[in-house]
């Protein structure tokens, strides 16, 4: 007899509110289903009430994790669709900066993967080593986090080459930890047995689903938008896109951290071989009437943003897709015939960002409803419900 078992919206294993419909029989999980639309963001709407250039604040605010991803993406569309140029020098910054944000995702992931399985040693060893790309990020652009350097045509400012070889130390101590995780994870035969031939994508689904990123990439499809349609400087770099052919649980992970040792590699030739000289910002004057597109390589896979132009001074039409979205199908194949054991680490291998995922605009009659006011109104109607009038410091004021 089938049984239902609902994970989340609301889970301790989940950092934001998403829910997973499973179906079993026993232990054996035979469908499962998500369920997305719990978080509704309004980022969309309220970017055609920005102009052009403030545009990124905002998007880099969709996700603290990919808060370099969205507004690249953005920026490539605004360019798209103005034939906008962007200098040498600020291509390099722009790959470096996402390079590192790549690594910080990456070992962010393998830590949450870690305790995921209860194994809390990963999580405490990856997240002490993704303190120092966080320290990185916060020497060269001032920011853990919403780091504020994009803008159409280039990057808002300069990094300081004594700052850049300042990084050096860190990017090695870096790469020698990303090996012993590397190694302690693949030879460590619990994470194996816990791992290994569990949640298999096989390459047809993987491509059938249309999957992205190290999803796609550990099921044997060498997509990759850096690769594929190269932006910033990666066609002027020495490195390879990683895949692996398993497509198992253990496959996403071994994908994840070899990816991270190429970054390593990448940002050591930035450093490198960036100008010393030269303009970072275009600065152009406006973004013709049209449209435009952005495809950015996001650590979860490809970034996706639509952008129309009226020739005013801000966007008519914003459309973002985020990876999340299309890796979520997966699980369609992944899942089933697995067991409800192996299902949360089975759910969290393609690395699901919620908060990427969501923004839709709540419709009521097919017409739009003010999200806010909805808010305010449900929360009245609550404290009538109850009989609370009165805030809790206002009930300890009024003693």
């Amino acid at each position: 007899m089938a049984t239902t078992i609902p994970i989340g919206p609301y889970h301790p294993l989940q950092e934001e509110p998403e829910h997973y419909l499973l179906t079993v029989e026993e232990e054996e999980v035979i469908d499962v289903d998500v369920q997305i639309g719990y978080n509704h963001r309004g980022i969309e709407k309220l970017s055609e009430k920005k102009t052009f250039n403030q545009v990124p604040f905002l998007v880099e605010r969709v996700c603290g994790i990919c808060s370099h991803s969205h507004p690249y993406a953005y920026c490539l569309a605004v360019e798209d669709c103005g034939d906008i140029e962007v200098p040498e020098r600020a291509k390099y910054i722009r790959t470096l900066i996402g390079e590192l944000e790549r690594i910080h995702s990456h070992l962010l992931w393998a830590g949450l993967a870690g305790h995921f399985i209860g194994y809390d040693t990963v999580f405490m060893w990856a997240w002490k080593y993704r303190e120092d790309v966080l320290d990185l990020l916060e020497l060269l652009t001032g920011n853990r986090n919403a780091y504020a350097m994009m803008k159409p045509g280039g990057v808002q400012r300069e990094i300081k080459r004594e700052d850049l070889e300042g990084a050096r130390p860190k990017l090695e101590t870096l790469r020698e930890k990303s090996e012993m995780l590397y190694n302690a994870i693949l030879d460590d035969p619990v994470l194996k047995a816990r791992l290994e031939g569990v949640g298999v994508l096989p390459r047809e689904d993987a491509r059938a689903f249309g999957a992205l990123g190290p999803t796609s990439r550990a099921s044997g499809l060498p997509a990759d938008v850096r690769a594929d349609f190269p932006y910033g400087v990666y066609d002027e770099l020495d490195w390879k896109v990683i895949t692996r052919e398993d497509g198992d649980t253990l496959a996403r992970v071994e994908v994840r951290l070899l990816e991270t040792l190429e970054s390593i590699k990448m940002t050591e030739q930035i450093i490198d071989e960036i100008p010393d000289e030269g303009s970072i910002d275009s600065e152009p004057e406006n973004v013709p009437a049209g449209e435009g597109i952005g495809n950015y390589e996001a650590p979860r896979g490809e970034c996706f943003h639509y952008v129309q132009s009226d020739g005013s001074n801000r966007p008519v039409r914003h459309k973002i897709r985020a990876p999340t979205f299309m890796n979520f199908p997966t699980y369609k194949s992944t899942c089933k015939g697995e067991t409800v054991a192996d299902a949360t680490i089975i759910l969290a291998s393609v690395d699901p960002c919620y908060s990427c995922t969501e923004r839709a605009i709540s419709l009521k009659n097919n017409e739009d409803v003010d999200l806010l006011e909805l808010s305010q109104q449900k929360t009245a109607d609550l404290k009538q419900e109850y009989g609370v009038d009165k805030s809790p410091l206002e009930e300890v004021l009024d003693e």
